[in-house]
């Protein structure tokens, strides 16, 4: 996002020029000069990630799923409303939308500001941009494994069937793995805390209730949310992989570590969208 916008032109051109430069950053040629040590570790972290956890999934599958579903309270049942509230925060729709939301304020306020205001609005509009971008990748790749793979849900077919295969219905009954709810969930606590590690702890708890959520609902077994705990959290560092590679909110160290570059104060961006709004 461009740091200093001539603020005598209008503000309709302002703001399709913060807008054009913070699309067109997303897709410029890489320019770190570690990219290729932090492709190297990318690709050594998420082959060990997914070899670990499509060990662990056929595990589950094969000694954990059918017992598991078989504890669940019946589909239905009056008391898992709170339940039904609950697992919505993990809804990929609601998560995104929320996000694009933010990121329109974002860009809306920003065109109105200029200087040290607007270079803070668009440090934090290009973290928004990372974390929309890391819950959208990791949810079409997990909805492209839905229709590939189409597991039945549990207790399709009228029984306990932890094998019960029907790849490319493309039919809901059969888009049971990966859980897109555990993908979403997963994807936004890694990206979150990737930026803001203090935030870690929090955003763990919330990804592992609505894993849970998933689980008592009878919408998925066990190894369904595994997955989709591995599917967001692999997409996640693939984009931040593509922020870091084009400097953007991260930095690449010498040994291909990828760390969150400081980051804008919520305080003071606080002070900036007050002052946006003043008379």
């Amino acid at each position: 996002m461009p740091g200093e916008i001539a603020h005598r032109s209008s503000y309709g051109a302002q703001l399709l020029t913060v807008s054009g430069h913070a699309l067109t950053q997303l897709v410029r040629a890489p320019s770190h000069s570690r990219r290729a040590e932090a492709a190297r570790r990318l690709a050594r972290h998420s082959l060990w990630l997914s070899v670990a956890g499509a060990a662990l999934i056929i595990a589950l599958m094969v000694a954990f799923d059918m017992s598991e579903i078989q504890m669940m309270p019946a589909r239905g049942t009056p008391g898992l409303w709170p339940i039904k509230i609950l697992t919505n925060f993990g809804k990929d729709e609601y998560v995104l939308t929320t996000l694009a939301a933010a990121l329109v304020v974002v860009a809306l306020v920003a065109a109105a500001r200029h200087g040290t205001s607007r270079a803070l609005l668009l440090g934090f509009g290009t973290r928004l941009q990372f974390i929309f971008f890391s819950v959208l990748f990791s949810v079409l790749v997990g909805e492209v494994l839905k229709y590939v793979i189409g597991r039945g849900r549990p207790f399709v077919g009228g029984k306990a069937n932890a094998f019960n295969f029907i790849p490319f219905s493309g039919t809901e009954a059969h888009a049971s793995l990966p859980s897109g709810h555990a993908v979403t969930a997963f994807a936004l606590a890694f990206a979150v805390s990737a930026l803001w590690p203090r935030l870690r702890v929090f955003m763990f708890t919330y990804a592992v209730v609505i894993l849970l959520t998933r689980l008592v609902l009878l919408a998925h077994h066990p190894s369904d949310v595994v997955a989709g705990a591995l599917v967001g959290i692999v997409g996640t560092m693939a984009v931040r992989y593509w922020f870091a590679a084009r400097r953007l909110g991260f930095a690449i160290g010498s040994d291909g570590v990828i760390v969150a570059l400081p980051g804008p104060v919520f305080g003071r961006l606080k002070r900036v969208a007050r002052g946006a709004s003043a008379p």
